[in-house]
């Protein structure tokens, strides 16, 4: 078995990452003439009230006016024939004949919506400055809003920031797997209008780091189980430490250091597996001064979850897409990739994954088992499906003795949390409000979407357990609150904790991709700990 997974690594080489080229970002002054712009694409973000028009049908926004007269009414009719008004997701693209006078080659209009309050409709209208550029095999592309009369300094910022981390994500995708690809021919982006110097410059690198952690996040994600096992997850954590040996160290625990740590739950899951389990510790320490606060972050680490012996079966049950469960160690170790380098001053992290498969065999776990947790707490195994949060008990008892102040968990935990909030929401919980606050915050900033569920303690009846402590799981209802109220049990009292169920976000099934779920968030929230 193990021996046709070495033959696959050797042919199939496939962890290696992409070379991703991003393209270069730079910025104009704001008093560039947009339509005098030379290149392919001039991209203009519109919101709904931009589109506003006189009783003449002449654009009252002044941007739009100007390129509508320069190329003889041809926006205005293009937004009235193409039914385009400025809604978030919408977009045209117009090819402009080169007689005209007009610098670029097409012009597109991209809608942003009615509210551009948060960052989310300035990472779309990157995101599809890249899907436009990608079928028109466009290499060079102005970007420009429409209106920015008004905007801060700071706002300008973080537009284009948003902007910029949204091209770059829009830019990539993983061919990897496949025999022919064609490349992104995206090489620059210029953002015109809103501004230029050290500070913007500043807030671009910082983009790009964390879009850089990004893809590799989902580039774990996508990886499927015959390539990414515990082991290559560990080499590429190990990676990370090694590119970043400054600022990180790396311990890898094997089977028989886990067994001295007492991590019977963990052990108990990986115990089917021909591939070894590997726990995995990450530390990042800054480059220089003192440390203020000590940090963890966990993450679920399933390579693949065949569910064990309650074996997923039937339609809806995703088995096929199993590669994903290990979504919460992605979003760990692609803001380990960030923090790396970014390098933060004041705060140590503990990146910890517990990885492991969950298979079937004649050494496996069976349903009424049961296991003893690394913190002496038993656990009857009455669903070998739940296991995640049998990995996860061992890892939050790990976390907790390294001294953290702080630990947020990550894991694809729960179906009932895909039910409950939908395909792109994750759901939070967490006993400790001040926390909570501080990862809102964060994911205010990061633009990912988060909901705070209960922890409703009177739940925990239904994981009471005749013959252990608890069972592992307690049935359909509120499936997703009793999973984290589980995860409770193995979280010291005086540390705060939170739990991020990403079940949901992890995957986009439009795209049939991983999103690097979670990563912007906990970047944010270390740099918001960080002096």
């Amino acid at each position: 078995m193990s021996h046709s997974h070495t033959i696959a690594r050797a042919t199939l080489g496939l962890t290696h990452p992409s070379n991703i080229d991003t393209p270069k970002i730079s910025f104009a002054a704001n008093d560039a003439d947009v339509a005098e712009w030379k290149g392919d694409i001039v991209a203009v973000g519109v919101t709904e009230k931009d589109l506003t028009r006189d009783d003449k049908l002449k654009f009252k926004n002044p941007i739009l006016n100007e390129l509508d007269s320069k190329l003889g009414g041809l926006l205005g009719e293009a937004s009235l024939e193409e039914d385009f008004n400025g809604k978030f997701g919408q977009s045209t693209v117009l090819r402009i004949a080169s007689g005209l006078g007009f610098g670029s080659k097409r012009v597109g209009l991209i809608g942003l919506g009615q509210s551009t309050a948060t960052s989310a409709p300035f990472k779309g209208f990157g995101e599809a400055v890249a899907a436009a550029a990608k079928s028109a095999q466009a290499s060079n592309v102005a970007v420009v809003l429409a209106s920015v009369d008004g905007l801060s300094v700071e706002s300008k910022l973080n537009i284009a920031s948003a902007i910029a981390s949204g091209a770059a994500l829009g830019t990539f995708e993983d061919n990897r797997y496949k025999s022919e690809s064609k490349k992104s021919a995206l090489r620059s982006v210029e953002i015109l209008g809103l501004g230029k110097g050290p500070e913007l410059e500043k807030k671009l690198k910082y983009a790009g780091d964390v879009s850089s952690g990004i893809v590799f996040g989902r580039e774990l994600v996508n990886s499927p189980a015959n390539v990414l096992t515990p082991g290559v997850l560990a080499e590429e954590a190990s990676k990370i430490a090694s590119t970043y040996s400054d600022v990180f160290t790396a311990k890898i625990l094997d089977v028989e250091q886990c067994k001295e740590l007492k991590m019977g739950s963990y052990l108990a899951v990986a115990a089917a597996s021909a591939n070894p389990p590997h726990f995995i510790h990450l530390v990042y320490k800054p480059p220089s001064g003192p440390v203020n606060v000590k940090l963890a972050l966990v993450g679920k680490g399933l390579t693949f979850d065949s569910g064990g012996y309650n074996i997923k079966t039937g339609p809806g049950c995703l088995i096929e897409l199993m590669k994903f469960d290990m979504g919460g160690s992605a979003a760990v170790f692609g803001a380990a990739k960030a923090l790396g380098q970014i390098k933060p001053l004041g705060v140590e992290v503990h990146f910890i994954v517990a990885a492991c498969e969950n298979m079937i065999s004649g050494t496996g776990m069976r349903p009424g088992d049961i296991v003893t947790a690394s913190n002496g707490k038993t656990i009857e195994v009455n669903n070998t499906d739940a296991e995640g949060r049998l990995t996860l008990a061992d890892a939050l008892v790990y976390a907790c003795n390294q001294g953290v102040e702080k630990i947020v968990d990550l894991a694809t935990l729960t179906g009932a949390c895909i039910v409950a909030l939908g395909p792109s929401i994750a759901g939070v919980f967490t006993p400790n409000d001040d926390l909570a606050k501080e990862i809102f915050d964060a994911s205010e900033a990061s633009g990912e979407k988060l909901w705070r569920l209960p922890l409703e303690d009177s739940y925990w009846d239904s994981m009471k357990s005749g013959v252990a402590d608890m069972v592992n799981t307690g049935g359909r209802q509120g499936g997703a609150i009793t999973a984290a109220l589980f995860l409770k049990q193995f979280v010291d009292e005086k540390v705060q904790w939170m739990h991020i169920d990403l079940a949901g976000p992890v995957w986009n099934d439009k795209k049939r991709s991983a999103t690097g779920f979670g990563v912007a968030t906990l970047v944010e929230w270390v740099l918001r700990n960080s002096s």
